[in-house]
């Protein structure tokens, strides 16, 4: 392949501005076709966009010639099948996260990519972002000393601001999201986490519904610790008051800390002394990973986030919550 000509299967909301736009902006890249199953809803969208086809079914984008690789930004109920399908079709599939609804899932899913031969990435997409490599390239260069341990806070109150608003309201149903809004956040944390520290000793934790009339876990607590013996612990809470809403993570080390949001553009670097950097906002959140999807579909760059990768990710999340 000289050029990625993707296929998009659920072209909703989180499709509009965070990815659907990059793929028309990265080299060797373009959007040919999108699938929702509302026809109408896809026509719409192929219009706005400028795409040249829509389809309603999302065997016909794939089985579309023109289309050499699919994303799949359906709800994560349906990433399985679609993956699947498409990688039996000889079609690299670059996937939403959280990757599917449990670990077990996503182990089929990996499985299928080895078997087929057919490249598969999920889209842990902070990884290729300016501002979480700025904090990877801090860790490497012991900028803190020895890492000892992380503190990360999630702390919202219902229907939180940061999460995209969908008519259906489908990730706080579990049989369609996974899991409610931890499972719809939780990801990106985990997988920097591990994107950082590398392997997982073992990891263990609680979850709890605390509100009246949810399907849910809206408070998760999990722990891990690392073969490089850092330990990390995470509170995920979805019904606190607006006043305390926190969303933080702190590395701390033997010479100091560092502390960043996973929904923010600022890095504070605590020693001897304090410095901060800041970043712009990204027009597109995902447009640096898709750069190098694209490259790793060419041939031209290393996965950046496996199939292997996001498995780990979803382990956690089901020892957190206790599937």
């Amino acid at each position: 392949m000289e050029e990625i000509r993707w296929g998009i299967i659920g072209c909703g909301d989180v499709t509009e501005v965070k990815s659907g736009p990059a793929f028309n902006k990265v080299a060797n890249s373009k959007l040919v076709a999108v699938m929702r199953r509302d026809g109408t809803k896809a026509a719409d969208y192929a219009k706005r966009h400028q795409v040249p086809k829509w389809y309603n079914d999302a065997a016909q984008l794939i089985n579309d010639p023109e289309v050499n690789a699919i994303y799949i930004a359906t709800p994560p109920l349906q990433h399985e099948a679609y993956t699947i399908e498409a990688l039996k079709a000889g079609k690299p599939v670059y996937v939403e996260k959280p990757m599917t609804l449990d670990a077990e899932a996503a182990q089929r899913m990996t499985d299928a990519a080895n078997q087929l031969k057919v490249k598969l990435c999920v889209a842990h997409y902070r990884r290729a972002q300016p501002m979480f490599l700025k904090v990877k390239e801090l860790l490497a260069a012991n900028t803190i000393g020895d890492v000892r341990l992380v503190r990360l806070k999630m702390l919202q109150s219902p229907n939180p601001a940061l999460i995209t608003k969908t008519a259906d309201n489908w990730r706080i149903n579990p049989a369609i999201s996974g899991g409610g809004l931890f499972h719809d956040l939780a990801p990106h944390q985990l997988d920097l986490m591990t994107y950082y520290f590398g392997a997982v000793k073992n990891a263990m934790g609680i979850a709890t519904k605390q509100q009246e009339n949810t399907k849910v876990d809206d408070l998760v607590a999990g722990n891990i610790l690392f073969e490089n013996g850092v330990v990390f612990s995470g509170t995920w809470c979805f019904s606190v008051s607006p006043q305390d809403q926190a969303d933080s993570c702190v590395v701390y080390g033997s010479k100091g800390h560092i502390s960043f949001p996973m929904f923010g553009n600022k890095i504070t670097v605590t020693t001897d002394q304090t410095e901060e950097f800041i970043f712009e906002s990204l027009q597109h959140v995902q447009q640096p990973m898709i750069e190098k999807v694209v490259d790793y579909f060419l041939n031209k760059g290393e996965n950046p986030c496996s199939g292997e990768e996001a498995l780990i990710t979803m382990k956690l999340m089901d020892d957190f919550t206790r599937k």
